[in-house]
């Protein structure tokens, strides 16, 4: 059967955030939170809120877009509102301090969205500067509207994920970069899940392998058969958050179907015997970036192990 890890890795290459960006990113991100630490030092009179970052840049998983346009969360946790939380201004009055803070600071006006306020780098990418306080050592998020202030703690995330690459290895975390550049190159027929729910779903189906291209397929065959048995995706350190909620039922379906297309084609690149043939069929999944395949017979790498096929009904824990 074809060998298609050197291509995997090649591919990873291709999506993986280059040192240089990473470095241009953070710069960005860095002249933001000067610009709101001064803000409430010289407008406001206030102590400076502290940040952390969170999301896929935290935790390593950042994919280089196909529309070019990175998007970046850096969590806001105010340092100035009073210990009582009944005291608290409503998200609303938060949401404006820092919407107020960051405004001039590119061509484009901030915006002002229900969890965040974006800073927008028209043509190249956003930063979602979600709000957030302390109370009894618990991050409090300040949605508007119904939400208000309630519980949620991005770095408990991170921490699971960082977690979850230590007690496995890092093909976890190229596992979750190939899902999410899949759904990039898929997303243009429609919405798919976040890259948070997505990297949940590799976390929790995940299968190790020393290649690539299996431990992918065989990742995928157990998150659809996982979402085939139950669609409810549980937030891993919030037992009592749904983060399938946030999908709704057309999405999901729509997300489902196109899972079983790529399982259809990763079993049959596995079974494969041309290199050639089995390149076009990943390629036809994640699209132009994926390496060049003519001229590639005869050009698989020795085996360590056998690979064998992918069967659509398979245990999840085989």
């Amino acid at each position: 059967m074809a060998n298609c890890h050197d291509l995997f890795q090649k591919f990873y290459n291709e999506i993986k955030l280059a040192p240089s960006k990473k470095n241009f990113l953070r710069t960005a991100r860095d002249a933001i939170r000067d610009k709101i630490r001064k803000y409430f030092e010289d407008t406001m009179g206030e102590k400076t809120p502290k940040f952390l970052a969170q999301g896929s840049y935290a935790m390593s998983t950042i994919v280089n877009p196909l529309d070019e346009e990175y998007d970046i969360d850096d969590g806001v946790y105010l340092q100035n509102l009073d210990s009582d939380k009944s005291k608290w201004p409503i998200a609303e009055t938060v949401h404006g301090w820092i919407h107020h803070a960051v405004k001039g600071h590119t061509k484009e006006d901030p915006v002002d969205k229900r969890t965040c306020i974006r800073v927008i780098y028209s043509g190249q990418y956003h930063v979602d500067l979600p709000i957030y306080n302390m109370y009894n050592n618990e991050p409090y998020l300040a949605e508007k509207e119904e939400a208000g202030w309630h519980i949620s703690d991005p770095k408990a995330i991170t921490n699971w994920f960082k977690n979850a690459v230590k007690h496995n290895d890092e093909q976890l975390r190229r596992i979750v970069r190939y899902l999410k550049a899949w759904a990039d190159n898929r997303s243009r027929r429609g919405k798919l899940p976040s890259g948070l729910i997505l990297t949940v779903l590799v976390v929790n189906n995940y299968y190790k392998s020393d290649r690539d291209d299996s431990s992918f397929a065989r990742t995928v065959r157990n998150i659809r058969n996982q979402l085939l048995t139950s669609p409810i995706i549980v937030n891993p350190v919030n037992s009592r958050e749904f983060l399938s909620d946030h999908i709704t039922e057309t999405q999901m379906s729509n997300f489902k179907e196109r899972l079983s297309v790529l399982l259809d084609n990763a079993n049959l690149a596995l079974k494969e015997e041309s290199k050639e043939r089995a390149c076009k069929l990943w390629k036809a999944e994640f699209g132009h970036r994926f390496p060049k395949c003519e001229g590639l017979e005869g050009k698989d790498a020795p085996l360590r192990t056998s690979a064998p096929a992918i069967l659509r009904n398979d245990a999840r824990s085989a």
